[in-house]
């Protein structure tokens, strides 16, 4: 199933993001993860294991500081039950980072990856998202948005994205919403999940 959750400027976001991951821990025991950006750089963290373990304590905000966030636990579908499969995924592209966080399966994966591969690319993971990430990269278009939505007119499935860039935060939701994404707000801004129940925690 997997579950994703995005936020943006609040501060600090580590912890509303923290809440929200434990309500979403049913979706996806296996492993779990956060990027966030500062305004400055991206700082992410992937574990293995459940979301209290992985991210407890009293130094997240130090560990991962920032005002702009998503986060994700995985439940695999497509790839190994890998650290190097584990999200949010993270690209540095000439345009800027962007961290990406996914639930779904892409149906036309192995075509573009292979493709891909054939030009070139260079895969750390044998993750579908990771195909997502290549195609924002190798877009000719200028805007981050624009390069991800030539990146969606490639892909085939059913799936919720979250990304966050150094300027916006992305929600995208598959044609036919097969996979679920819910719009929240919270003290005027926007938080996106995979359930209302993680939205309900932090009070959005």
């Amino acid at each position: 199933m997997c579950g994703v959750v995005g936020t943006v400027s609040h501060s600090p976001v580590n912890q509303l993001l923290y809440d929200a991951l434990l309500l979403l821990q049913h979706r996806g025991q296996e492993a779990c993860g956060i990027a966030s950006f500062d305004g400055q750089g991206f700082h992410t963290e992937r574990h293995m294991g459940y979301v209290g373990d992985a991210f407890a304590g009293g130094d997240l905000t130090e560990r991962l500081p920032g005002g702009s966030a998503i986060g994700h636990t995985r439940y695999s579908t497509s790839g190994g039950s890998f650290i190097r499969n584990v999200q949010p995924m993270f690209a540095d592209l000439d345009s800027g980072g962007i961290a990406l966080a996914h639930n779904g399966n892409l149906t036309n994966f192995l075509t573009l990856r292979q493709e891909l591969v054939g030009e070139g690319a260079i895969f750390q993971s044998t993750s579908d998202s990771e195909v997502i990430l290549h195609l924002i990269a190798r877009s000719r278009r200028t805007r981050m948005v624009d390069r991800f939505i030539d990146a969606l007119m490639r892909i085939e499935g059913g799936y919720a994205l979250v990304a966050i860039s150094n300027k916006k935060l992305i929600g995208v939701r598959d044609p036919l919403g097969i996979r679920p994404l819910v719009l929240g707000e919270l003290d005027g801004k926007y938080v996106l999940a995979s359930e209302t129940c993680a939205l309900d925690m932090i009070g959005a």
